[in-house]
């Protein structure tokens, strides 16, 4: 890390950072395979297509997608003349995905649904050939066992929907920093809901734990999953499919720039590697963090990855941005994605209550303010020294920036209720 981005992460002020250990993907792509095998990706992809007859017909939101849960691609053009940013900006809007409302509906439900076809093949109830909407018929088999996950809201909800829909019980540990309405929804769709004064990890410490007593529970481990990573990098394929009907070319003259909010880091980590294993090096990735909870950040770049805590660098830890309050990051993510990262961008509260109206204002559009943190990363690539340098090294000139398409992924936002809508318009104002 420069020593000026440094400083300014120790100062609790927003900094651009450029990961110095990313490599060309040509190089990393053994090592990679053998951890995350292309053909795993594949195979998820498989199993949503086989569980799509049984979320349209418990998920009426569903029919118009045929069971598969995906998001619009939205070019957002009034709000890029606010960021004043090149190329073409665009919103990834899993803010507004089927079932749970954030880009949780991609991994969390993922697992879940994995979770229990493993469980209904080895009992004999299923069959990867069977229509899987008979699975509905099946909630006295799923009662028997128990999904538990720790999260700071919005995996508890995919989780806890997901879970209850298909008849198992549910117990969703949440940290000091969820929200009181997820909560709330989450008790009024069944889930048992365990609150912790502390923060994440101690959620997920303690969620761990209770579930590994139970020989009939099943803990879903934001931390280390493998199947909520693959259930993630499920959306770059269908990204390129929705890039490739808006007739949006990317390569060396046309890149492709991806901006994703970051908390304990699966759900960036997953669609960042999938994109990187389907564009290679003409995708640029960079995840934005809170300023006061910048974990992946000091993870990758002090090479301690997941043993990293941002308090033990004078930060709080404490944020708005309730989704990305992870003090420490995956292990797994960071260790995977330092040859892939191009970068993160730190962001203050303020920021996100201003880029949430900004979006508002411009656009109509209502989102969550953990999501608007992505939105530092095209407001700021051209106005840092880092990110300028980073710019000019990887072939992003004026005129190939021109050609860029920007994507800021929206990661939550549609399940807020009115009234914390309005609360969200009002807040961080001066």
């Amino acid at each position: 890390m420069s020593d000026s981005a440094f400083s300014k992460v120790l100062a609790h002020q927003p900094a651009a950072w450029v990961n110095p250990y990313k490599l060309p993907v040509l190089s990393v792509e053994p090592l990679c395979d053998l951890i995350v095998p292309p053909q795993s990706i594949r195979d998820a992809e498989e199993r949503l297509r086989r569980f799509a007859p049984f979320l349209e017909k418990v998920f009426p939101e569903t029919v118009p997608s045929h069971g598969i849960i995906e998001s619009e691609l939205r070019e957002i053009p009034a709000m890029q003349t606010g960021l004043k940013t090149s190329g073409r900006l665009f919103l990834k809007m899993d803010s507004h995905l089927p079932i749970a409302g954030s880009v949780k509906a991609r991994g969390g439900i993922y697992e879940v649904l994995k979770h229990a076809e493993d469980l209904a093949l080895s009992a004999g109830i299923l069959r990867e050939t069977d229509d899987y909407a008979v699975l509905t018929e099946q909630k006295d088999f799923f009662r028997r066992y128990t999904v538990q996950v720790g999260s700071t809201g919005n995996l508890g909800m995919s989780i806890g929907i997901m879970s209850a829909a298909l008849g198992f019980r549910v117990k969703i540990h949440m940290s000091a920093d969820a929200k009181q309405w997820k909560k709330d929804l989450l008790r009024a769709r069944g889930a048992e809901v365990i609150e912790y004064t502390d923060d994440y990890s101690r959620a997920v410490a303690e969620g761990r734990k209770l579930s590994d007593a139970d020989p009939m529970s099943y803990f879903v481990d934001d931390e280390k999953s493998m199947d909520l990573f693959l259930g993630y990098a499920v959306a770059a394929g269908r990204l390129k499919d929705q890039l490739e009907a808006k007739n949006l070319q990317i390569d060396e003259n046309h890149p492709l720039i991806v901006y994703l909010p970051a908390g304990v880091g699966g759900a960036p980590g997953g669609i960042s590697y999938g994109l990187r294993q389907i564009f290679g090096d003409h995708v640029h990735c960079f995840f934005a963090e809170p300023v006061e909870c910048p974990s992946l950040l000091l993870g990758i770049a002090t090479r301690k990855f997941g043993e990293v805590r941002v308090q033990d660098y004078g930060l709080s830890g404490k944020t708005e941005a309730d989704g990305l309050a992870c003090a420490s990051p995956s292990d797994f993510v960071t260790r995977i994605m330092t040859p892939h990262l191009s970068g993160i961008f730190t962001v203050d509260d303020d920021s996100l209550y201003h880029y949430l109206r900004m979006l508002y204002h411009t656009e109509g559009i209502e989102i969550e303010p953990s999501s608007c943190a992505a939105f530092a990363g095209p407001a700021h690539l051209s106005d840092s020294p880092e990110t300028i340098r980073y710019c000019a090294e990887n072939g992003l000139t004026e005129n190939v920036l021109k050609n860029a398409v920007q994507i800021v992924w929206a990661t939550g936002g549609s399940m807020v209720p009115p009234d914390v809508r309005l609360q969200y318009l009002e807040a961080g104002k001066k």
